[in-house]
């Protein structure tokens, strides 16, 4: 028995295996804390990885993790290239770990107070131009079977600044096409209202008159977008659709489906719209997290000053 698990006997604390411990947060994330099914799948990747580099460095109870281990496996992510975003969600992960730890008393000491989070550039969301997001909404031919669906997507992504997951998830009950407003259920089961314009109003309603009950099936339910099958579009379907139209309107190929979200941010800040109303149709907690995308947009006037003034 090692030093850690034998002081963990002896003040009377569980030495269960780490991957264990893990599963059992993963579970405390949806039952407690709430948090939603992507988002626990999300932290279950991050911490796959560092249970795997634990258990090669001989750490394998909860007990067993020090600070330095951690450090060397953020070292060792940077030796792999990835992304620093990617090793600050790592980091965030291998954190509320650590808390639930020692919230249930696996753990006696906060290990979350010494470890430092990596200091990294703040990276300025990729935004197409309004004439670049009109092509890829014109992107789906009307010849296609299911151009009145994928019409219908596009604008709503564009129109509305949902994200995949909460499109995916939207119901016909939740659309109020009439007074031109959506219920949308976001990150944490946050609930919002997000006003609808007419170009998305127009398509969705060609879509829901003329396609949707041509492929709803008896076990659609009030799902709003239905694949061929008449089941929910999933949320890696939206993607891909996104990415094919993408294609198809000469987009850069690295666009997604979130960045048709900072498109809509940005297009609305720079039209006049104000923060606090775009954190709500966005559905961002924290007004911080909204601001990034007038840093875009300052961005975009310094390009514009520096191309045309005389004296740049």
């Amino acid at each position: 028995m090692s030093f850690a698990q034998t002081q963990s006997v002896r003040r009377g604390l569980p030495s269960l295996p780490l991957g264990r411990t893990v599963k059992d947060f993963l579970d405390y994330l949806i039952v407690e804390a709430g948090l939603s099914g992507n988002t626990v799948l999300a932290y279950g990747r991050d911490l796959k990885g560092f249970i795997a580099w634990c258990q090669s460095n001989r750490a394998r109870r909860i007990q067993q993790v020090r600070p330095t281990l951690i450090r060397e496996y953020l070292r060792a992510l940077t030796v792999e290239q990835k992304s620093e975003s990617s090793i600050k969600r790592c980091l965030v992960a291998i954190r509320m770990l650590l808390r639930y730890a020692k919230l249930t008393g696996l753990l006696e000491d906060d290990l979350t107070a010494i470890l430092e989070s990596p200091k990294i550039w703040q990276r300025l969301p990729a935004v197409c131009s309004k004439h670049q997001v009109v092509d890829l909404l014109n992107a789906p031919d009307a010849s296609e079977p299911f151009y009145l669906r994928d019409k219908a997507m596009l604008e709503l992504l564009y129109g509305t600044g949902m994200r995949a997951s909460e499109l995916a998830a939207l119901k016909t009950s939740d659309l109020n096409l009439d007074i031109g407003y959506l219920r949308c259920l976001g990150k944490g089961n946050r609930e919002r209202v997000i006003p609808v314009g007419r170009a998305a109003i127009t398509a969705t309603t060609e879509y829901l008159q003329s396609l949707r009950p041509r492929v709803a099936r008896p076990g659609s339910g009030d799902i709003l977008l239905l694949s061929r099958t008449g089941r929910a579009l999933s949320r890696i379907e939206i993607w891909r659709l996104v990415k094919k139209y993408s294609i198809r309107a000469g987009m850069p190929r690295n666009l997604t489906v979130h960045t048709l979200r900072h498109c809509f941010a940005t297009h609305l800040l720079g039209g006049g719209a104000d923060l606090r109303s775009v954190q709500e149709m966005l559905g961002h907690v924290d007004i911080a997290t909204t601001q990034i995308y007038t840093h875009v947009d300052q961005e975009r006037l310094r390009k514009i000053h520096k191309q045309f003034h005389p004296r740049p």
